[in-house]
């Protein structure tokens, strides 16, 4: 069989973190490694594309067309699976995705005839190998296929027009992703300055249970490991210097930490690392923190969420406000970054914004990510705030923990948005901040500026709409 992999563009309303990020799409080189020796497998990034997918799905004329989404890109993906079926009926689309796995009723369409709802390389290589048996007459082979899927469902693969079926989603992969599928964008896949980057992944699912977070409910509340030697074996095969690990939590386990700090050092490998990572291991583990800096630490993703006690508390969070200081204050201490992501509370008024520019100046945090509060549909938060909803579930272009989609309680739709925006400029804009960032070089920066001046701009216009 030949089948096209695509990597969907993000709709216009949807707030653009690909103008400060476009990583490479990791959980396709995953499923075209599991399917590569018996089929002909070829990604289309449209991201960077400029030609539309009805010319590539014309060019390349597949048998299977695969795309994977986050909720944002439901609309999106839904577009993609009309235009294939235009250009050729015959073509089977299927859908996959974290959000596919946690509700993949979003993606029932007309013109999607599988989704893929758990245990992904495993139950995608089955639907592949069930797909391409057939007689050679279109009849007969549609008709075999519907038998198979009909009398021996896959696990885990969930046919246009029938219900939904849970999924234990417990797998973890035994082989490595297929790079070679995205050679010809990897030049272009950065995160900010890490310019390019990979990815990987060393775990699955996260320990703790933050009642905002989304995570837990793709491993289905589990948290799961690769082993270490098996992860070194893959960076080892990485052409990139700088890596991108993507766990939801790498800073779960100490002895972990310091046993891939040396295998790094036993097996000679000099990368430069991204990680997530939270802030209470930062504050009670500085001579890790110390060591893996040593070996190639370059930058930490805290999810700090608030400079407020009580959200904390709320959020289930399991720190507080004076362990996030301490983390920050450690990782400047070792000079690796801290890109702080922090949740604005819905009953925020002026005065919390401005607590939160101070606290952010106060412990010289630079590079900041805010996010309104996003009740994700499939959370248990998503049930308390549902009345609430100002953008419906159908607008999933809007469900991108950037655009409101919860009514505020103090301030207007508009007052909100100018609020966030401020809080950006002081902190992103400062001198101390413009000038601390010119060690990455001056190209680098402006690109950044040009990103984070894209993004500026898609803020002003829901601020002058008032939506």
């Amino acid at each position: 069989m030949k089948i096209l992999f695509v990597r969907p563009k993000p709709h216009p309303d949807t707030i653009g973190l690909q103008h400060i990020m476009i990583c490479e799409p990791l959980e396709l080189e995953y499923l075209a490694a599991a399917v590569k020796g018996e089929h002909q497998v070829q990604l289309v990034d449209m991201i960077l594309e400029k030609k539309s997918l009805r010319h590539f799905v014309m060019l390349h004329k597949p048998d299977l067309v695969a795309i994977t989404a986050y909720i944002s890109h439901v609309n999106v993906v839904k577009e993609y699976a009309r235009v294939v079926k235009e250009v050729d009926p015959r073509i089977r689309v299927v859908v996959g995705g974290v959000h596919a796995e946690v509700v993949p009723g979003d993606y029932s369409d007309r013109d999607i005839d599988y989704v893929v709802n758990g245990n992904g390389i495993s139950a995608f290589s089955k639907l592949v190998s069930a797909l391409a048996k057939g007689t050679g007459k279109a009849l007969e082979d549609e008709q075999l296929r519907h038998r198979l899927l009909e009398n021996e469902p896959i696990q885990g693969v969930i046919p246009r027009g029938k219900a939904p079926a849970p999924c234990h989603n417990s797998e973890i992969p035994t082989i490595f992703p297929d790079r070679n599928l995205s050679a010809r964008y990897r030049s272009r896949y950065y995160y900010m300055f890490h310019n390019p980057c990979a990815l990987i992944k060393t775990s699955f699912g996260c320990p703790f249970s933050c009642n905002f977070c989304f995570c837990r409910e793709i491993t289905r509340h589990k948290y799961v490991t690769r082993e270490l030697t098996e992860v070194i074996e893959e960076i080892r095969q990485i052409q990139e210097a700088e890596i991108y690990i993507v766990d939801d939590n790498f800073l779960v386990s100490a002895a972990r930490v310091r046993e891939f700090c040396r295998l790094l050092r036993q097996n000679g490998i000099n990368k430069r690392f991204l990680i997530y990572g939270r802030a209470d291991f930062i504050a009670a583990n500085e001579e890790i923190i110390a060591e893996f800096a040593r070996v190639g630490l370059r930058a930490v993703i805290v999810g700090m969420e608030s400079p407020l006690p009580d959200e904390l508390d709320r959020y289930n969070k399991g720190s507080s406000v004076e362990v996030n200081e301490k983390a920050a204050a450690a990782l400047k201490r070792y000079g690796v970054e801290c890109y702080a992501t922090l949740i604005l509370g819905l009953d925020w008024e002026k005065r919390h914004f401005d607590t939160l520019s101070s606290w952010l100046i106060a412990n010289k945090l630079r590079f900041i990510n805010l996010q309104p509060l996003t009740p994700l549909p499939g959370t248990a938060l998503y049930e308390r705030y549902q009345d609430r909803l100002i953008i419906p579930r159908e607008r999933f272009e809007r469900w991108d923990l950037a655009n409101l989609v919860v009514m505020p309680e103090r301030l207007s739709i508009r007052k909100y948005y100018f609020h966030m925006l401020r809080v950006y400029f002081k902190i992103t804009f400062r001198p101390q901040s413009v000038l601390k960032n010119l060690k990455y070089g001056l190209v680098p920066c402006l690109k950044l500026g040009a990103g984070v001046q894209a993004v500026t701009w898609q803020y002003l216009l829901k601020l002058i709409k008032g939506r």
